[in-house]
C-alpha cells in the first residue's frame, strides 16, 4: 500500500487550518486518515506548525512520501533534515506569548481607581431646561394667588 504523509483542510472559508496526517494515496484529500502527526495553520503570524517529530521520523523511515507541501513544513521544523542526516536548519519563528487576561483586567482597574473622577461627558443642557421649568411654574401660579388677595 502506497502511503503518504499529507495535508487534511479544516476551517471555515478564507480560515483554513490543516492537519498533516499519513493516509492511503488513494484517498481524498479530507479522506480517512491512518494517523494525525501535526498541525499546520497558515494565517496565524507567524505560522503556527506543530508536528509530532518522533511519528514523523517513524513514518518516513518506512517509506511513507510526504507530498510538496509537507516536505516545505518538515523542512522548516528539521525534521527533513534529521531524516536525511543534513544540518539543521535556522529555528523558527515562534508567536509571543499572550498576556494573561486577568493580569491585563487587574492593571486596568487599579489604573480606573487612580485616576480623579472627571465629570460626564455629556451635555446637562437638556436635564437642566425642565428642572428650571418646573421651578419657574410654581411661581406663576402663586403670583396670581397673591393679586387676587391683595
Amino acid at each position: 500500500m502506497a502511503v503518504k504523509i499529507k495535508l487534511k483542510r479544516l476551517g471555515k472559508i478564507r480560515t483554513p487550518q490543516y492537519r498533516i496526517v499519513v493516509a492511503d494515496a488513494r484517498t481524498k484529500r479530507d479522506g480517512r486518515a491512518i494517523e494525525e502527526i501535526g498541525k499546520y495553520h497558515p494565517k496565524e503570524d507567524p505560522s503556527f506548525i506543530e508536528v509530532k517529530s518522533d511519528r514523523v521520523q517513524y513514518w518516513l523511515g518506512v517509506g511513507a512520501q510526504p507530498t510538496e507541501s509537507v516536505a516545505a513544513i518538515l523542512r522548516v521544523t528539521g525534521d527533513w533534515q534529521k531524516f536525511k542526516g543534513l544540518p539543521a536548519p535556522p529555528p523558527m519563528k515562534v508567536a509571543a506569548p499572550k498576556a494573561d487576561r486577568k493580569a491585563l483586567f487587574e492593571a486596568a482597574h487599579k489604573e480606573a481607581e487612580n485616576e480623579p473622577k472627571a465629570a460626564t461627558t455629556a451635555s446637562r443642557k437638556r436635564s437642566e431646561k425642565p428642572a428650571e421649568e418646573a421651578a419657574a411654574k410654581p411661581a406663576e401660579t402663586e403670583t396670581p394667588a397673591a393679586a387676587t388677595e391683595a
